[in-house]
C-alpha cells in the first residue's frame, strides 16, 4: 500500500480485481494489461506511451502502449 491505494501485485490479479476502464478513456496512471493470459502490466504515462520492466532485474524503461497485445485497461484508484 501507498498513498492509501492498495494495488494486487500480479498481473492477473489486478485484470481480476481492479476496475476496467475502456482504452478510449485511458489516463495516466491507468495499468495496461498484455496479452490474453494477462502475463504482463504497463503503467500509461501519457502521450501514448508506457513504463515498464520486462522481468525481475531489468531496466525499466518507456515504450509505445501498442508495442504488445492489450488485453484491456484497468484504474487502481476508482
Amino acid at each position: 500500500m501507498h498513498a492509501g491505494v492498495v494495488i494486487p501485485r500480479t498481473s492477473q490479479e489486478q485484470w481480476r480485481r481492479l476496475e476496467r476502464v475502456p482504452i478510449k478513456s485511458m489516463r495516466p496512471g491507468d495499468l495496461i494489461i498484455y496479452f490474453a493470459d494477462a502475463s504482463h502490466v504497463g503503467i500509461y504515462i501519457g502521450g501514448g506511451e508506457i513504463i515498464q520492466a520486462p522481468r525481475p532485474g531489468r531496466n525499466v524503461y518507456v515504450s509505445p502502449v501498442a508495442s504488445m497485445a492489450i488485453l484491456g485497461v484497468v484504474r487502481p484508484d476508482a
